[in-house]
């Protein structure tokens, strides 16, 4: 794949290689991608949560209960 961008950009994906540790562009590019799945995901996440009908209350006896499974080995 071969991406054309206009030199104001092309400069700046240079700065980011150069200052933030990455050995190529399309190393930097990856990492934007990847983080744009990221970001996507989460947004679905929130989304499905927010559409979602409201759970119990995340009080102390919640969280004590929380404590306890996790202290027993239970994560489900």
């Amino acid at each position: 794949m071969n991406i054309s961008l206009p030199n104001s950009l092309k400069a700046y994906v240079d700065e980011q290689v150069a200052g933030r540790g990455f050995g190529t562009s399309s190393e930097y590019v990856r990492d934007l991608i990847r983080r744009d799945q990221d970001r996507q995901r989460l947004r679905g996440l929130l989304l499905d949560g927010a559409a979602s009908e409201p759970g119990p209350p995340a009080d102390t006896a919640y969280f004590s209960a929380l404590r306890e499974r996790i202290r027993n080995g239970k994560t489900d």
